[in-house]
């Protein structure tokens, strides 16, 4: 991927790659969750140093399935929402 100039990388790196809390607020789940998706190979880093980076594109792949698994392992998290209504 080439990019034209400076912004152009700036601004492809701010819309497409996440830190680990960006992550963890968009998939909804901890940072052991996180570290669990990696050793499992579900999630890869970009860079994998003290800062984890990611790529936007592989959490939002990754986002429906996990939705799907929580709503089959935790169907009281529906249940707790419906009351709040």
């Amino acid at each position: 991927m080439k990019f034209k100039d400076r912004e152009d990388l700036v601004r492809f790196l701010a819309d497409q790659v996440l830190t680990t809390a960006e992550v963890m607020e968009i998939l909804g789940v901890t940072r052991q969750n996180i570290t669990r998706l990696m050793k499992k190979g579900d999630l890869r880093t970009i860079k994998d140093a003290s800062v984890k980076l990611f790529l936007r594109q592989d959490v939002e792949e990754l986002k429906p399935r996990l939705e799907k698994l929580r709503a089959q392992y935790r169907p009281y998290d529906k249940k707790e929402e419906e009351g709040d209504k």
